[in-house]
C-alpha cells in the first residue's frame, strides 16, 4: 500500500530501493538457469535437423495420441501440432521427428499406412513431407544470432548519438544490459511452459526488443529534458527519480493494454489448442512486463550506479 500510494504521488524512490529490485532480477536470473538444468531445452527441428509431415484429416483427433501413436511407430520424439490448410479449408496434424538424418522414406510409408488404418473415419491423409538438415538449423541459429546482435548494435549506436546530453554511450550499453535481460525471461517462459525453441522464439525475441527499447527510449528522452530544465547543478538522482516517476503511468498503461490482448489471444490457443499461437502469446506476456520492469528497475539504476561511481569513491 504504502509502494502504491507513493507512486500514486510521483514520489516513488526508484533508485533508493534500486537494491531490491537488481537482486530480484538476480534471483529470476538464476530460477531460469535452474529450470534450464532441470527441465532441459527443446530445441526444435528447425535447430536439430529432422522430418517434417503433414497431414490432413476429417472430424476430430487428439493430439496428444496422435503423438503417442507416433512415437510407438517411429520410437522417435515427436511434436505435434494442430492447424488449418486455408487453401482447403482442411484441418491439419504437423508432425516434428528430430533426427540428423531423417525419416527414411520406407518409414514414411510405414508410417502413414498404419496411421490411416487407425484413423481410418477420419481419412487421413499425408499432403506434404519435408527433411531439414542439421546444417540448415546451424545456419538458422547463426543467421538469428545475427540479427540479435545487429539489433544490439543498432540500438547502441542510436542511443548513443540520440542522447549524448546524457552520456550516450553508457545509456545505450545499459539499454542492452536490460534487452538481454528481457531475453532471459522469455527463455524462460519458454522452457518453463515447456515450449519448443523455434521460429516462435525468434519471433517473441525480436518483438520484445523493439517493445522493451521503446520504454527505455522514452525514460531516456524525459531524462534528457529533466536534465535540460534543472541545468547543470541539477542532481542526476533526483532527475532520474523524477522522471521515472512521469514515465511509469503511461508505461503501465499502455503494457496493460498490450498484455490484455495477448491473454485473449492465448484464451484463444488454449481453447482451440494451437500451440503454436500459445507459444507466442504466452511468452510475449512474460517479456512485456519483463521490460517495463527491466526499463525502470534495471536499466535506470544500473546507469545511474555507473553515473554516481566517481562520487562513491570520494565518500569511501
Amino acid at each position: 500500500m504504502e509502494v502504491r500510494r507513493e507512486m500514486k504521488n510521483k514520489n516513488f524512490d526508484f533508485l533508493g530501493k534500486k537494491k531490491i529490485f537488481l537482486t530480484l532480477s538476480s534471483v529470476l536470473i538464476v530460477l531460469v538457469a535452474i529450470a534450464t538444468a532441470i527441465f532441459g531445452v527443446d530445441l526444435s527441428i528447425n535447430f536439430k535437423g529432422g522430418t517434417i509431415l503433414t497431414y490432413i484429416y476429417d472430424g476430430e483427433i487428439s493430439d496428444t495420441q496422435f503423438k503417442s501413436d507416433v512415437e510407438k511407430i517411429t520410437k522417435t520424439t515427436a511434436v505435434v501440432t494442430i492447424g488449418e490448410d486455408f487453401a482447403t479449408k482442411s484441418k491439419t496434424m504437423n508432425v516434428s521427428l528430430a533426427s540428423n538424418e531423417g525419416l527414411t522414406a520406407d518409414k514414411q510409408f510405414e508410417l502413414t499406412n498404419t496411421l490411416k488404418e487407425k484413423y481410418a473415419e477420419n481419412n487421413l491423409d499425408l499432403i506434404s513431407s519435408s527433411d531439414v538438415k542439421p546444417t540448415a538449423g546451424k545456419e538458422f541459429f547463426v543467421k538469428c544470432m545475427v540479427a540479435i546482435g545487429l539489433a544490439f548494435l543498432v540500438t547502441v549506436i542510436y542511443i548513443a548519438f540520440r542522447f549524448k546530453a546524457v552520456s550516450g554511450w553508457s545509456a545505450g550499453v545499459f539499454a542492452i544490459i536490460g534487452l538481454i535481460h528481457d531475453v532471459i525471461i522469455v527463455f524462460g517462459a519458454f522452457v518453463l511452459f515447456r515450449y519448443e525453441i523455434n521460429a516462435n522464439f525468434m519471433a517473441v525475441v525480436l518483438t520484445i526488443l523493439g517493445y522493451s527499447i521503446n520504454d527505455t527510449i522514452v525514460v531516456y528522452d524525459r531524462i534528457r529534458e529533466n536534465k535540460k530544465l534543472a541545468g547543470k547543478r541539477g542532481d542526476i538522482v533526483e532527475i532520474v527519480n523524477r522522471s521515472l516517476n512521469e514515465c511509469i503511468q503511461r508505461t503501465i498503461n499502455t503494457t496493460i493494454t498490450t498484455v490484455t490482448a495477448m491473454i485473449c489471444v492465448s484464451v484463444v490457443g488454449s481453447v482451440y489448442g494451437i500451440t503454436s499461437i500459445l507459444s507466442f502469446s504466452t511468452p510475449l506476456i512474460f517479456g512485456m512486463i519483463s521490460g517495463v520492469y527491466s526499463t525502470m528497475f534495471v536499466v535506470c539504476p544500473l546507469w545511474i550506479l555507473w553515473q554516481t561511481r566517481g562520487k562513491r569513491k570520494k565518500n569511501a
